[in-house]
């Protein structure tokens, strides 16, 4: 008799054992330590998960030294970062070229505005001072334009993946444990029925030990019904699940072309702000050879170096330059061409072509071509000329003109 109640109560805890929920956390560590079977995504999702993965760290990367780049005090990053999570404006900054240009202009009224050194101190200040509001510019067509999406995608998009990425985590956890549970339900149902296969001799307690296999035998057979009842709910939600993530993840290709986009327009926003400096700085180096000839007659102003080549290609298709970099600053005309008499200049019977102008510039002296932005003017080049010029004519008008102020045209 104590043979067989223990034997009932060793079945209803086995029962009992298979149909209640292990913890997640229970299958997640027997998968870690090779105990247990685990579910496997097909390839292309795996490669959607690396694609996905790939893409957040690195966009992290991009975002924090962009932010760097344009802010290289960390404490004023920091404080920034705190007024955004407030959702408060942040604060206007001055920029250093801005605190630059008020520190010379205050010690230009110091020192003396009307001597040679306050003069030069106060150009320079207004010069610093546009180059600090193009500064300001530039930051915040980046922020907008570039940072804000790549935020938007981290703290929005990605978070939307990482959450149903946790639900299918959660989803197939359930499904492997499922699994196990069928199978070790067939498992029992199997050796119970061997059991009650066993021919009884109806002596002693035999036949109560056959009635008991039998009745075992049953509740397994429930058992195994109800396991499968069981995994086929979790494997519909599992599928269900795995759908929605993948479509998400496919979606990643649509961040891709919005990331391509907004870096376009941070290019854009960057090769205007260096486009601005360059003028700013050329104006300024103009003023400063205009006038250091009169407190030092006699002297060169700007490098004897020769000019360097614009970064773009220099072949007559690709002569186009984003960020010109000028002739010499000075604007003199090498020894053999300080005679030229443009009266007597006639252009060649081939080699002219067009040009768009890129900047506006204005003639240095009576042998130049003043330029404004995006006039065509007709341009061709003489013998011995240096190659930082060309002559451009417009209507009755002809003068020698930079070639980095130019786009030449097929």
């Amino acid at each position: 008799m104590g043979r067989s109640s223990s034997f009932s109560v060793c079945g209803q805890l086995l029962c009992r054992g298979a149909t209640m929920p292990c913890p997640r956390t229970y299958w997640f560590t027997e998968e870690k330590f090779g105990q247990a079977e685990r579910t496997e995504l097909d390839a292309h999702f795996e490669n959607l998960l690396a694609r996905a993965d790939s893409t957040k760290n690195w966009t992290e990367k991009i975002l924090r030294q962009t932010e760097v780049l344009l802010q290289p005090n960390p404490s004023a990053r920091v404080e920034e970062f705190l007024y955004e999570k407030l959702d408060r404006k942040v604060p206007s900054r001055v920029t250093n070229g801005e605190l630059l240009a008020q520190y010379m202009a205050e010690a230009a009224s110091e020192l003396g505005p009307a001597t040679p050194y306050g003069k030069t101190l106060t150009k320079v200040a207004e010069a610093e001072k546009r180059l600090g509001a193009a500064e300001r510019d530039f930051i915040h067509a980046a922020s907008i334009n570039f940072l804000t999406p790549l935020r938007n995608f981290l703290e929005g998009d990605w978070k939307t993946i990482s959450k149903e990425r946790r639900l299918l985590q959660n989803r197939r956890l359930d499904l492997d444990a499922c699994k196990a549970r069928l199978k070790k339900a067939k498992a029992a149902e199997a050796k119970a029925t061997c059991e009650g296969d066993t021919v009884p001799d109806f002596q002693e307690t035999r036949p109560r030990n056959y009635i008991l296999s039998a009745s075992a035998s049953a509740l397994w057979n429930d058992e195994v019904d109800k396991a499968e009842q069981e995994l086929r709910v979790a494997q519909t939600e599992f599928d269900r699940q795995a759908e929605v993530t993948r479509l998400l993840l496919e979606g990643i290709s649509s961040t891709h072309v919005n990331h391509l986009r907004c870096l376009h327009e941070f290019v854009e926003a960057q090769t205007t702000y260096y486009a601005q400096c360059y003028r700013h700085m050329l104006d300024l180096q103009r003023q400063l050879g205009s006038s250091q000839g009169a407190i030092f007659p006699g002297t060169f102003v700007g490098t004897t170096e020769p000019a360097s080549p614009p970064l773009s290609s220099t072949s007559p298709a690709t002569a186009a330059a984003t960020m010109p970099v000028g002739p010499s600053a000075s604007g003199l005309a090498p020894p053999g061409e300080a005679a030229l008499r443009l009266e007597e200049v006639t252009p060649p019977a081939s080699g002219t072509r067009k040009a768009r102008v890129l900047y506006d510039y204005e003639a240095a002296d009576s042998s130049e071509l003043a330029l404004l932005a995006d006039e065509l003017i007709t341009v061709y080049s003489l013998p011995g000329m240096d190659p930082d010029w060309l002559i451009g004519e417009r209507g009755n008008k002809k003068g020698k003109v930079p070639v980095t102020y130019l786009e030449l045209l097929s």
